[in-house]
Parts: C-alpha cells; structure tokens; sequence
C-alpha cells in the first residue's frame, strides 16, 4: 500500500539545536497513526515540516507516493493537510464563521464566500458532529468548542490528512471522547489522522500505529494492539518509568491557606466562584476537582491576588491577603503560582529563558543591586536550575516560545519551586506534558509537601488529582459539592464532578 505520507531523511537544526535528525516516518492511509515522545523529542517540528511552518535542511516529503515541496502552510493545505496546534492558531475577535474562512475568501467580496461558508460550515458540523454556533465570538468560546473551530478550519479547507498536536490537553474527558468518536470517523471515512499525544492511554485507545522519537531520532515502530502502556513509556524515556505515584502518607501541620466564604462574579454578574470555603495546612496537598470552567480558575486568581473577591476573605499565614488585589504583594508573603495558561500568563514568549526564569521574583536581592539586574547571575541561577528540573535544551538565551510546551511548563515549575515558597498553588500541573517529565513534576511536588509546605493544587485530570492530593475538594458551578479522602471512589468523584451530591445519588 502507498502511504499517505512518507517522510524521507528528514533532518532539522535550530543552531546548535538538532531537533530532527534523518527521521524515516511512514503513514498508512485512512489510518490514525500515533506520534508519542518526550517534550523536546523532535515531534512538533517534524509536523511543522510537513505543514509548511518549517523547511527541513535535508530530506524528502511524499504525499501518496509523489515527491513534493511543502514551503508553506498554504503549500500544505493546497496538498490536503491540515493541522490542529497544540496552541490554536485563532483570531480570538473573529467569528466562528470568519475564522473558518480566513485565508479561503475566494475573492475580493466577503459576502459571498460567508454566505458559501456557512452553508459548508452547517454540513460539517452536523456530519461530524462539530456542533458551534457560527456567530460566535471565538474569544468567548471554552477551549473544547475552540479545538472544534480549528478541526472545522481544516476540513472546510479540504484536509485529507488531519495533523494534531496535543489535543486532548485542554480537553475534559466527555470532550476528549467526543473528539476520539470524530477522529474514528473521519478515519473511516478515509481520511488519514496523525495524533501528537503524550497520554499512552490515548494512544492504546484510538491509534493504529504508533511511532515513538526520543532526543530527535525515530527508535522505535509499533503497530498499537501488539505494545503495550509500559513498553511505550520505555521506549520514549529509554529508561523504566514509575506510572504510579510513589509518595508516604502526610503529615499535616497547622493552616497555612484559610479561604472562607468567597464569592466571585464575571462582568455578567454569574457567581463564578460561589461561597466557597476550605483550609489547606502545612506538609499537605488540596487537591480540587471538577470539569473544567467550573470556578476553579477564578478560584486561583483571587488566591493568587490576581482578582479581587467580590466577598469572602482569604487568609495566609493568618493575614488576610484578599484585600490586597495585588500578585506582587501576595508573593513577597511567600505565595508562588504556576498558572493554568503558561503562555499568556506563565512566561513572555518573546524573552530569552533567562527573564521568563525571574519572572515575579526579579527583586530578589540576590540577583543583582538595586534597581539593576546583575545579567550574569540571572543567567547562571537560570543555567543551574535549567539542568536540575531536566529543561531541554538547556539555554538560557533562547526565546522562550522555541521550547516545546512541556519545556515551557518545567521552566516555570522550576520558577516557582525555588522560590522556597510557603505556599504554592499550581494550576495544570502537566498540562501538555510527556511522562518522564509528569514523573519528574510529580516527584518535586510531593517533596516540596515532605519539606512541610502547603500546596493547593487544580487539575482536570481526575487521575492526577486521586494519586497527588491527601485530600481532594470537588467544584461544580462555582461551588464546593464536597470533600473526599484521597482513596476516594472515582465514581464517587465523578458523580460530584456531574453536580449530583452523595444524598442524590
């Protein structure tokens, strides 16, 4: 059978950084091929060559058996590839209908390439079941309804082969399998899907054939129902990998968080966070659950000072820090934050690693004299911490928006980490991250609780949240449905997660 894509010899430097190196890749048509590895393994790059985002420095790209030249993503899309980013390549002001046709207007008059649009736009999203309504602002759509746009883009442009990074990492589990459903779909229907994941169970579910790259090379073929989750792990990490958390019971001090009942309201007035009220003490990790846009976003951003409560009080170490509505303030009492959003809100994509690293803590009085930055020692505490939390690679002077996403995610945990907080709240641990560097997050978190500091933790990840916390705390519409042990039931969690209480169940 002729592949639908074969990628020959494939070769990529970012200066002294060789991402792709002879890379051999063949893909079956109407298949859904899996490329898995850890972050920094070469997989994004690869597929921005094929997208025209990159141009390889040597080697070939065939689309069904024919040699052709991908100089652009229009090259691509014109040769029936389309790709979903990691990082949604939306304009957030546009409509959803505009966003669809942008780049496809077909004309000098807009009107009529909309009105042609929308009649295609309604046809894809009944047959794939990719329900969003046209008029819709972007901006103001959840991530789950944005990945939806971005996959409609693609087959609206005519997408034989459908490309996607990291889908399911902002995705809640009802919408991850909605999305393996239309991936099947389109996969029956003959269409060719290339899936980016680093969730191995994900991989054992939907994918056919998985291929996995380690430090750039391609080391290892397998067709999916002949591995298994343990193999694949070895096989991306070159060494055995702890699926498991492994952590001692806790030993919990005195209250280091108090938050008493604390409402927030978005500019509409809905309560996104609604009369919520929970303690978390030292030598302990509060782990809140729920789907995510249930408040627990908001939550974290009154915490952290970013906004204000609208009522409620927030205590740290017995001060109130709810009414200071300033994140500096909230840090200098020995608050760290690894926000939900790491490129909005966790970096500056356009600074070096070395300012992204001293982020929020550039007063410290060890970094220089002042009001001046000593950029020797900036770069020196950047370099060190660079290797101890394994970023890759470890360059203090590249752009930060040249590190995959689980790079940019260690760049900031180790920010916040050795800032020897008090408390520490992390929004999205492992958000987009592969799983050596989840074992790796997950092992500073829990020593950080063995060294007697209190960490509050948020993640939509039901697993992550039942093997991290001592105790778990359940959100659903902005409110608290109750607290579980950390053995707790996953059905009994997921039942809370739903809004249904133990007493209506």
């Amino acid at each position: 059978m002729i592949p639908a894509i074969e990628l020959i010899g494939i070769d990529k430097r970012f200066g002294a950084v060789h991402a792709n190196k002879d890379v051999n890749l063949a893909v079956a048509p109407g298949s859904i091929h899996g490329i898995i590895g850890e972050n920094g393994a070469g997989k994004s790059t690869l597929m921005s060559i094929l997208f025209g985002f990159y141009s390889a420095d040597k080697g070939e790209i065939r689309i069904k058996g024919k040699p052709v030249k991908v100089k652009s993503s229009t090259d691509a899309i014109a040769l029936g590839i389309g790709m979903v980013h990691q990082h949604f390549m939306l304009v957030d002001p546009f409509t959803v209908l505009e966003n669809v046709v942008l780049g496809a207007e077909g004309g000098k008059l807009i009107g009529p390439a909309l009105d042609k649009a929308r009649t295609e736009l309604t046809r894809l999203a009944r047959d794939y079941e990719l329900e969003v309504d046209p008029d819709a602002v972007v901006g103001e759509l959840p991530v789950g309804l944005q990945q939806r746009v971005e996959i409609l883009k693609a087959l609206f442009k005519g997408a034989d082969v459908l490309i996607l990074d990291e889908p399911t990492g902002v995705l809640t589990p009802d919408e991850a399998d909605h999305l393996f459903r239309i991936l099947g779909q389109l996969r029956d229907e003959g269409k060719t899907v290339i899936l980016i994941t680093h969730k191995l169970r994900e991989i054992m579910a939907i994918t056919d054939r998985v291929t996995v790259m380690r430090r750039g090379e391609v080391v290892a073929n397998y067709e999916t129902k002949n591995t298994n989750v343990g193999e694949l792990a070895e096989a991306m990490v070159g060494r055995r990998v702890l699926l498991r958390v492994d952590k001692k019971p806790a030993t919990p001090g005195e209250v280091v968080l108090d938050v008493r009942n604390v409402t927030w309201k978005d500019k509409k007035g809905v309560p996104r966070v609604n009369n919520v009220s929970f303690q978390v003490r030292k030598g302990e990790i509060v782990g809140i659950a729920g789907v995510s846009g249930n408040g627990q976003s908001e939550l974290l951003d009154c915490i952290a000072g970013i906004t204000q409560p609208l009522s409620g009080e927030i205590f740290f170490e017995g001060k109130n820090i709810g009414i200071l509505g300033d994140p500096a303030h909230v840090r200098a009492e020995g608050l760290a934050h690894v926000p939900e959003d790491r490129q909005h809100r966790g970096l500056i994509k356009t600074f070096d690693a070395s300012e992204s690293m001293i982020l929020g803590w550039h007063r410290m009085e060890n970094l220089g004299h002042g009001f001046r930055l000593d950029r020797g020692k900036v770069i020196a505490r950047t370099k060190a911490e660079m290797e101890e939390f394994d970023v890759r690679p470890p360059d203090p002077l590249l752009t930060s928006a040249k590190f995959s996403g689980g790079n940019q995610q260690k760049l900031i945990i180790a920010r916040e980490i050795k800032s020897n907080p008090d408390l520490l709240i992390v929004g999205q641990p492992t958000r987009g991250v592969d799983i050596g560097a989840i074992e790796f997050i997950h092992r500073r978190i829990i020593a950080l609780r063995d060294e007697g500091r209190a960490i509050l933790l948020v993640s939509v990840e039901l697993d992550e949240i039942r093997s991290l916390s001592d105790r778990i705390i359940v959100m659903f519409a902005g409110k608290v449905m109750g607290e579980l042990a950390a053995n707790a039931d996953e059905r009994e969690c997921g039942l809370l997660m739903a809004g249904v209480t133990k007493d209506a169940a």
